[in-house]
C-alpha cells in the first residue's frame, strides 16, 4: 500500500513538474535562423522585432544567419530542428513561397509538411527605379516608351536567376509590353541598388528603404511604387496599381517554425511577435525604414495568408517562364 502511495505521489509530481515546464516557455533563449547576410532587409526587421520579443519572452532572441542556396539552407535547419518552439526561421516570398515551387527537388525535407508559418512580421514597399547615369527616361511614361522603341537594351538587376524580384520583373515586362535584359547579381538588395548607381543596369525593383539614400542623393531615380498606398517620402511617384499592374505587391517577411511544434507554443511566440510589432521602439524603427509592421491576428490568419501567397507565386511560374540553375 505504502508502494502504491509513493508511486502515485511521484506520478503526480511528474505530471506538475511536466505541466510546469510546459508553462516556461521559454526557458531558455530562442534562435531565429536568418536566409540572409546581416543587414539585409530580411535580416533588419528580424533584429528589430527579435530585440522587443526579448523582454516579452524573458529570454534572447539570438539572430543566426545561414545565407545561400535560394534560402533552402535556413529552411532546412529550422525544419529539422527539435518542434519546441526553439529554433524558428523568418523567411520572404523569394524563400518561403517561391523557392518551395520551383526549387522543390532541392529541398531534403517535404516544406508542405514540415513547415508551418507563425505570424507574418513586415512589408516593405519596393522602387520601380532607373538609374541617373547615361539614362533619359525621367518617368514611368518616359520608360515604357524608351523601352519599347529599344527592345532589348534595356538591362534590369535582380537578386538573381528564379528570385522573387527576377520574377516579379518579367512579370511587369509581359505585362507592359516590354522587352529586357535580366543582369542577375547575388549580392543581395544593396548590390543591385549599386548596378544602378554605376549605371551597369537601367531599371530595378529594390527595396524602398535601402534606395532613399541614393534616390535622394540623385543618383537613382523613382518611376514607380509597389506599395498599397502612396509614400510620403515619394509623392508625386505613382503606385504601379494605379498605372493598372495588379501584380504589383509589396515584401513582405514571415516568422517560420517546425510544423510539429506545439499549438500553445506557437501561439505564444505569435503573441509575443504581434506585441513587439505593436511596440514603440519597433514602430519608430520600421518608420525610418519605410516598413510596415503587418503582424498576423491569429495562426490561423498567418496559414490562410501562407496559402495565398503560395497559390499566387504558382501561378506566376506558370505565366512567367525563366531557365533556372541546376
Amino acid at each position: 500500500m505504502k508502494r502504491m502511495a509513493l508511486l502515485l505521489l511521484a506520478a503526480i509530481v511528474a505530471i506538475a513538474t511536466s505541466a510546469g515546464a510546459q508553462e516556461k516557455y521559454p526557458s531558455k533563449p530562442v534562435r531565429v535562423v536568418v536566409p540572409f547576410g546581416p543587414g539585409s532587409a530580411t535580416d533588419i526587421v528580424m533584429r528589430i522585432v527579435g530585440e522587443q520579443m526579448r523582454p516579452i519572452f524573458g529570454q534572447p532572441v539570438v539572430i543566426e544567419n545561414k545565407p545561400g542556396a535560394f534560402g533552402i539552407i535556413a529552411i532546412e535547419e529550422m525544419a529539422r530542428a527539435r518542434p519546441d518552439g526553439y529554433t524558428l526561421q523568418i523567411g520572404n516570398p523569394g524563400t518561403n513561397a517561391l523557392a518551395p515551387i520551383i526549387y522543390r527537388k532541392k529541398f531534403r525535407i517535404d516544406y508542405d509538411k514540415d513547415v508551418t508559418m507563425v505570424t507574418r512580421l513586415s512589408e516593405v514597399p519596393l522602387v520601380l527605379a532607373a538609374t541617373t547615369k547615361d539614362f533619359a527616361p525621367k518617368t514611368y511614361a518616359e520608360f515604357i516608351a524608351y523601352a519599347k522603341t529599344n527592345p532589348g537594351k534595356v538591362r534590369y538587376a535582380s537578386v538573381g536567376t528564379g528570385s522573387n524580384n527576377h520574377y516579379d520583373t518579367e512579370a511587369f515586362a509581359q505585362w507592359a509590353g516590354i522587352e529586357l535584359v535580366h543582369l542577375p547579381n547575388k549580392g543581395g538588395g544593396a548590390a543591385i541598388t549599386n548596378d544602378l548607381v554605376t549605371g551597369d543596369a537601367h531599371v530595378a525593383l529594390v527595396n524602398a528603404a535601402s534606395s532613399l539614400g541614393v534616390i535622394k542623393a540623385g543618383q537613382v531615380r523613382a518611376l514607380a511604387i509597389m506599395s498599397d498606398q502612396r509614400l510620403p517620402e515619394y509623392p508625386d511617384v505613382p503606385r504601379l496599381v494605379e498605372l493598372g499592374y495588379a501584380n504589383a505587391k509589396g515584401l513582405w517577411s514571415a516568422l517560420y517554425a517546425p510544423a510539429a511544434t506545439p499549438r500553445d507554443i506557437l501561439e505564444t511566440i505569435r503573441t509575443a511577435a504581434e506585441q513587439a510589432l505593436k511596440s514603440e521602439p519597433v514602430t519608430t524603427a520600421f518608420q525610418k525604414q519605410l516598413i510596415k509592421p503587418t503582424p498576423s491576428t491569429s495562426l490561423a490568419d498567418a496559414q490562410a495568408f501562407n496559402r495565398a501567397e503560395m497559390a499566387y507565386w504558382k501561378r506566376l511560374t506558370e505565366q512567367v517562364k525563366v531557365e533556372l540553375p541546376d
